[in-house]
């Protein structure tokens, strides 16, 4: 097993059924946002699991051909909700990542190209989702976990 030493980078993560949604942008993008968007819309059933990871501190590792993610631990449980503050929610402690969604991106685009949908993290190839500034990425992501091709769900 190769496993390549924790990073630990300025993201939210969400385990989504059986893998994690890695949610990357610049600060006040709106990472935690839609972590607690994908949580809420778990909470209500629209996502059979959703379930914090980490908010604004996630430890990457690649491991045997994955990347997998982990709360910080002086943040585990915890993601802000601006206006409110520190909410502390159950989480789960790793999760492998199977979706990389970037916010406030500049290369997105309406019908993007492969190579705009792909990722390489830590030398770990992953499906990536490139969303615009001042667009509400909740609605792609709902599409792209619902997607009877990708088996998310």
């Amino acid at each position: 097993m190769t496993e390549k030493p924790s990073a630990s980078v300025h993201a939210s993560c969400v385990l989504v059924g059986a893998r994690g949604l890695l949610i990357r942008g610049p600060s006040g993008s709106g990472k935690s946002r839609l972590a607690f968007e994908l949580i809420n819309t778990g909470d209500t059933g629209g996502l059979r699991f959703a379930r914090l990871v980490a908010d604004d501190r996630v430890h990457l590792t690649a491991t045997s051909g994955r990347l997998l993610a982990r709360p910080d631990v002086s943040l585990a449980g915890l993601i802000e909700v601006r206006g409110t503050g520190l909410l502390r929610l159950p989480y789960e402690p790793c999760a492998v990542i199977g979706l990389v969604v970037d916010l406030s991106a500049a290369d997105s685009s309406r019908l993007p190209a492969r190579a705009q949908c792909e990722t390489l993290i830590d030398g770990i190839s992953l499906p990536r989702l490139a969303v615009a500034s001042g667009v509400t990425p909740l609605p792609a992501v709902m599409a792209l976990l619902n997607s009877p091709k990708d088996g998310w769900l």
